[in-house]
C-alpha cells in the first residue's frame, strides 16, 4: 500500500451530520480533498448551501441533505435516502450536536431531553440506519464526534456531558457489535475548539479562556481544522484495524 492509497478515499461515499459548519465542516472538506462524495446533513438550507460552495470551490464533491437531526425517525430517513440515491454508503460521522449551557439545578427536563435526542438519540438512529449499507460496503466507517466533557464534568454541562459519555459508551458497544462485519466504530473527543459553540461559552464563562490556554500544554485552543487530518485517517484503510477506540484531539488538555 502506497503512501497515498493509505489515506485515499476515492469512490466513497460519506455523510456528516452538522457538516454545514465547525468541525463536521472541516472533515468534511478533507473528507472530499481525499476523494470521497460527501453528504451535509442539517437543517439549515442557506448554511448547507454556503458549506457545499465551500467544498466544491476547493475541487471536493459535496451535497446538501436538509435533516432535523433532533428526530430520530427524520434522522433515520435521511440516511437511508442517501445510501438508496447513491447506491452505496461507506463512511458515517455523527458530529450533530447541541448544548444547554445551565447548572443542573436550572435545567428544565424538556431542555435535557433535547440535548440527548440530538447529540446521543440521533447517532444511534444515524448508525443503525446506515448499517445495512456500510456491512455491504465491506469497509464502513462510523466517526461518532464525542468531548473532553465525554471524561471531565462540568457544573454547566449535565446534559451535553452525559450525552457525550454516552456517545464513548456507544461506540464501544457498536464496535464490538459490527467488528465481524468489516465496519470500524471510533469516537473523536475534541478539547476546545474555536468554533461558535466553544467562542460561546468562552464569552459566558467569566475567564474560561485564559484557564484553558493556562491548562493546555499547546497553549491555545483548538482549531476545526485541527480535526480534519484525523477524521480522513480513520475514514481510511489504515484504520482497518482500530476500533472502538475514543481519541482525544485536546492540545493535551486531558493529560495535563
Amino acid at each position: 500500500m502506497t503512501t497515498d492509497s493509505m489515506f485515499a478515499l476515492t469512490g466513497k461515499v460519506a455523510v456528516v451530520t452538522g457538516g454545514n459548519g465547525g468541525i463536521g465542516l472541516a472533515m468534511a472538506a478533507a473528507l472530499a480533498e481525499a476523494g470521497a462524495r460527501v453528504m451535509l446533513a442539517a437543517r439549515n438550507p442557506d448554511k448547507g448551501a454556503e458549506a457545499v460552495r465551500h467544498i466544491v470551490d476547493r475541487g471536493g464533491d459535496a451535497r446538501f441533505v436538509p435533516a432535523d437531526l433532533s428526530e430520530p425517525e427524520a434522522a433515520s430517513g435521511c440516511i437511508a435516502a442517501v445510501a438508496a440515491d447513491e447506491g452505496r454508503l461507506d463512511i458515517l460521522v455523527n458530529n450533530a450536536g447541541i448544548t444547554a449551557r445551565k447548572r443542573p439545578e436550572d435545567l428544565d427536563i424538556a431542555e435535557w431531553e433535547a440535548v440527548l435526542r440530538t447529540n446521543l438519540t440521533a447517532a444511534f438512529a444515524c448508525a443503525k440506519a446506515a448499517y445495512p449499507a456500510l456491512k455491504a460496503s465491506g469497509a464502513g466507517r462510523i466517526l461518532n464526534i464525542g468531548s473532553m466533557y465525554s471524561l471531565f464534568g462540568a457544573p454547566f454541562a449535565s446534559a451535553y456531558g452525559a450525552s457525550k459519555g454516552g456517545i464513548v459508551q456507544l461506540t464501544r458497544s457498536l464496535a464490538t457489535a459490527w467488528a465481524a462485519d468489516g465496519i470500524t466504530v471510533n469516537a473523536v473527543l475534541p478539547g476546545w475548539i474555536a468554533t461558535d459553540m466553544g467562542v460561546s461559552a468562552r464569552s459566558q464563562v467569566q475567564g474560561l479562556h485564559e484557564r484553558i490556554v493556562a491548562r493546555t500544554p499547546a497553549g491555545r485552543w483548538g482549531e476545526a481544522t485541527d480535526l480534519a487530518g484525523l477524521a480522513v485517517f480513520l475514514a481510511g484503510p489504515s484504520a482497518a484495524f482500530i476500533t472502538g477506540a475514543s481519541i482525544p484531539v485536546d492540545g493535551g488538555y486531558s493529560i495535563a
